[in-house]
Order: structure tokens, then sequence, then C-alpha cells
């Protein structure tokens, strides 16, 4: 009886789990279709199964919407999942790739390689890993050697990313040809990608996913503290290392072909903790990363196409407007904890100050 009655709401929270997940692959699966047949040009998906595309409707499906619809979906699902390792692994609910720099070092790195090699495409992966990777080992050292609290990590953050920033337009001055659609990539966007310029992206992507997702386990105690994972017998340093290294190639494999896309790193891992609030396995956490994140992008891009044809709106710009409040509140949400612990503790130590007296 006990028992039944301890594995009940086990039960019920697992049911739960699956719904949830369920619903975030419908999802996904609605925002796919918006994608592929919904826009400027309407592609029935009657015509597709009866094999009676018109020579514009295919061209428009395989050459246009096809590449863009693969590369939103794993650009999403990787930054959702670079967002909730750099949380974990810096234990800062508020850091993301794009605030602490990784994007920005990333972008850096793309903008030197394409003024230097213009005709070497296949540098800009690699690139885009060199740059998230040097900028993610800076932001650790920070942290580590500085002890800077979660705030002022945040805006050492913002500090690193405007530098590189500044040096990235530094080197479009001194190339102002070297990169014809960059302020496409400042903004961030999937408009005029193809599938070969998004499978070197691709393949670092979906390998950096299914390491990660391997060691979801070491990841979660991770996220407990250093001190915490020490005392359990992992080694942090190591593993902190290995993590920061697989959220580079996730943010460096989507930077190579997408440009600079924001916020979707800091937004969904949020959403996905409150919905998954009692759900104890990490693995579980990453896999509804992954959806969100694909789904996030996915209709961020079609509304970028379809709320002011003909023109478009780069999805980059969409989640900016979107994710900027949404960062400002959760920081002053921050900011007021912090002030509440410390009038909390402060009357703590007067009580405890007067009981002595």
């Amino acid at each position: 009886m006990g028992n039944n009655q301890h594995t009940a709401p086990e039960h019920q929270e697992k049911n739960r789990t699956l719904t949830l997940l369920a619903v975030l692959v419908i999802l996904v699966i609605i925002g796919t279709g918006f994608s592929l047949f919904a826009g400027s040009v309407r592609i029935p998906l009657s015509k597709i199964l009866a094999g009676s595309l018109g020579e514009t409707e295919q061209a428009v499906l395989v050459h246009l919407r096809l590449p863009r619809t693969i590369g939103c979906v794993f650009a999403g699902g990787a930054l959702a999942l670079s967002g909730l390792i750099i949380q974990s692994v810096l234990a800062n609910p508020l850091a993301a790739p794009n605030i602490i720099g990784i994007h920005s070092g990333a972008g850096l790195m793309t903008t030197i390689a394409c003024a230097l090699f213009p005709n070497v495409f296949n540098l800009v992966p690699a690139a885009s890993f060199a740059g998230a990777l040097m900028a993610s080992q800076l932001v650790l050292f920070l942290a580590r050697k500085v002890q800077a609290s979660k705030t002022t990590l945040l805006l050492a953050g913002l500090a690193i990313s405007s530098i590189f920033s500044a040096l990235s337009d530094l080197v479009i001055t001194f190339w102002p040809d070297a990169l014809i659609g960059y302020t496409g990539f400042r903004m961030g966007s999937l408009s005029g990608v193809s599938m070969e310029r998004i499978l070197p992206g691709l393949m670092a992507i979906i390998l950096a996913m299914m390491i990660s997702t391997l060691c979801a386990p070491e990841l979660e105690v991770l996220s407990m503290g250093e001190n915490q994972a020490t005392m359990i017998g992992l080694n942090s340093k190591r593993w902190t290392q290995i993590f920061l290294v697989l959220s580079s190639l996730l943010a460096g494999g989507t930077i190579s072909f997408c440009g600079l896309i924001g916020f979707i790193g800091l937004i969904v891992p949020q959403i996905i903790r409150k919905l998954f609030a009692n759900e104890s396995s990490f693995r579980i956490l990453m896999i509804a990363n992954v959806l969100a994140g694909a789904f996030l992008l996915l209709m961020a891009d079609f509304l970028g196409r379809v709320l002011f044809a003909p023109f478009e709106i780069s999805c980059g710009i969409l989640l900016s407007l979107a994710g900027g409040p949404y960062f400002l509140f959760l920081l002053l949400k921050s900011r007021r904890r912090s002030l509440f612990s410390q009038k909390k503790s402060k009357t703590k130590n007067d009580r405890k100050a007067l009981h002595d007296h």
C-alpha cells in the first residue's frame, strides 16, 4: 500500500514529462510545416503527395526552404543546448552564448577568416569554433581567477562582447568587400542558406549534441557547483573544459551558417526549467531544450518572412526584440532576490547580536 502511494506521484510526473516532450515534438512538426509549405509561394502538401509540383514550386521547396528549415531546426536546438550547458557550468541562470561574448568571439574569428581567406568557405566553421572557444575560455578565466559574482561576470561578458564586436567592425573597415552579407551576418539570418553552406556546421552541431547527451550525468553533477562536484568525485576542471568545448562547437557551428542569433540560449533554458521543474534527468532537459529551441527559431524565421512580406525581417531582430526585455526582467529579478537575501541575512545577524548582548 505504502509503495503504491509512493510510486503514484512518480508515475504522474513521468506521464507529465512524456506529455510535455510529445507536445514539443508536435510543435516542431507544425513549425517545420509552416517553414516548408507556407509563405509568399504556397506549396500544398497534396501536390507533393501527388507528385504534381511545378518547376518553380519544386525549386523553392528543395533549394530554398528545405535547407532553411533544416538550418532552423539544428541552429535553434544547438543554441538552446549551448545556453543550458553554459548556465550549468557557470552556475548562472543569466548566462547565454550571446551575453557572455561567445557569439562575438565566433563572429570576430569568422570575420577575420572571410577577410583573409575569402575563397576558403570551409574555413568558416573552424574559425567560428575557435572564436567561440577563445571567448568561453576568457569568461572561465574571469570566473575562476577574479572570483567574480554572477552580476559582475555578466557585465564582464558584455564588455568582452563589445570589444570583439568593435574588432569585427575594425576588420571590416580595412577589408570592406570581405563580407558582402556582413550586415545579415550581424543581425542573424537564414536567408539564402544552401545545403553546401550549412553542412560543415551541421556536422559539428550533431557531433556536439550526441556527446553532450551522453555526458548529461556529468553536467548534472557539475551544475551543483565545483566544490560539490569535487566532493562527489568528479574532476570538475576537466569536465568544465569539455563542456565549454562542446558549447563552443554548438555555438560556432550555428554561427558559421546563420550569423549571430541571440537570446535563444537565454530564453529557452529558463522556460524549460519551469516546465520541467520536477524533472531530475538532465538528459530529458537537454532533449526538451533542443526541441523548444528548434521550434522557437522555426517560428521566428517564418514570422520574419511573412509579417511584412514582400520585405523580410531577419529572425535575429525578432528574437532580440523579445529577448532584450526578457533579459532585463531576469536581471532585475535576480538583483531583487539578492537584495532580499542580504536584508534577510542582516536581520538575522542583528537578532543574534541582540540575543548575545
